[in-house]
């Protein structure tokens, strides 16, 4: 019976482990892009922030509720914005604000992504 309760434990810790690993990071970096695509203008000349935007911000911020999925989304936003030459970082520091979502870190090249919690 021991032995039973043994094999059962461990079959219980290995699946636990395998779905753990699945669980770190779920948010891809193209998640993230289709999130803020309809941001595109805001981000490259300011001005009036479009409500499909916002409805993408406030949905990567209900996405990345892990600390993996936050310095994921945050990775992926600075390499999204270090390809895009014509974003503006004025604008991106302000786009969380101007849809009423508080994120957890500065949308920036300046920030360090690993910090993020």
């Amino acid at each position: 019976m021991a032995m039973k309760m043994m094999k059962v434990f461990c079959v219980m810790v290995v699946c636990m482990v395998v779905s753990s690993s699945y669980a770190e990071a779920a948010l891809t970096c193209s998640d993230v892009s289709n999130k803020i695509l309809p941001c595109t203008s805001f981000l490259k000349q300011g001005g009036e922030v479009s409500a499909d935007c916002c409805t993408g911000v406030k949905g990567l911020n209900d996405a990345a509720k892990t600390t993996p999925d936050r310095q994921a989304a945050c990775n992926c936003l600075k390499t999204t914005f270090k390809s895009n030459k014509d974003f503006k970082s004025d604008n991106a520091v302000v786009l969380p604000s101007k849809c009423g979502v508080n994120i957890p870190y500065k949308i920036s090249l300046e920030t360090d992504c690993n910090k993020v919690k």
